[in-house]
């Protein structure tokens, strides 16, 4: 009885996370404009999302933004980790309690934050200020994803290389970077997630005709659009191809890796 319970509990989660997604994908091919009725087949929401210029212009900014967010915070966090690791206690301290900041704050306190120190420098609103809020919230969850790993590091680690003979360069590329490669990739993957998904910061501090998705599909949502469901089917596919080559393909490297031990 128990068993049966826990199945059923499991089943009713597993509907109500993956119904709505189920959802929204079936009626991307609606042929009507209802959002409740399935009419018949059709793939024209699809090609007017393709002919929308606003559409396609926030689908660029997004993976733009998310892919430079993610390139810039994953370096600057990576080296941040790593010269904390190495800092006394004291700065150590500040630094992590001063991390730990924008991870805390709710997104509308950064969101005006941001806004008021952006207008207080006359900074125009952009592709460029959107790219720097996205850095900055994006840094910190790099830096707590690769922390833990440094912690697990040996101490002696570094002042072994450098006996061995390597650069203070070399040491970081070659000894203390393949040991964290596991945290930076998580790190890089939170930061990715992160820009991609944010709306909050990002309405805040963009400019005209610089959106992102999530905006577009706020601005969307005030009037009936099955084109959005296309745009969120797009969303749903980008993931989880992101989902299948962080997850498969490793374990067919390694598998291809035990068969040439073999």
């Amino acid at each position: 009885m128990k068993k049966l319970l826990r199945r059923l509990y499991l089943l009713i989660v597993m509907i109500f996370f993956y119904l709505p997604i189920l959802y929204t994908v079936i009626f991307s091919f609606n042929s009507s404009k209802s959002l409740s009725v399935f009419s018949g087949f059709s793939l024209q929401w699809y090609q007017k999302m393709y002919h929308n210029k606003d559409m396609m212009n926030s689908i660029f900014y997004t993976i733009a933004i998310a892919v430079l967010a993610t390139i810039i915070s994953t370096i600057a966090g990576t080296i941040t980790a790593i010269g904390l690791s190495k800092s006394n206690r004291v700065l150590k301290g500040v630094v992590q309690q001063m991390n730990d900041m924008p991870v805390m704050n709710p997104d509308i306190v950064t969101a005006i934050g941001l806004l008021m120190f952006f207008s207080t420098l006359v900074i125009k609103k952009g592709f460029m200020t959107l790219l720097l809020a996205h850095v900055m919230f994006c840094i910190p969850y790099v830096i707590l994803s690769i922390m833990p790993k440094l912690r697990s590091l040996d101490p002696n680690l570094l002042d072994a290389a450098l006996d061995l003979g390597c650069t203070p360069m070399q040491a970081l590329i070659k000894v203390i970077v393949p040991q964290i490669t596991s945290g930076i990739i998580s790190g890089a993957l939170i930061a990715f997630t992160m820009s991609f998904d944010d709306f909050v910061i990002s309405y805040f501090v963009t400019g005209n005709g610089i959106n992102n998705i999530s905006i577009m599909v706020y601005t969307m949502s005030k009037r009936i659009n099955p084109s959005i469901n296309a745009l969120s089917t797009v969303i749903i596919g980008i993931i989880t191809i992101g989902l299948i080559v962080v997850n498969v393909v490793p374990a067919i490297v390694d598998r291809a890796k035990k068969k040439k031990s073999i």
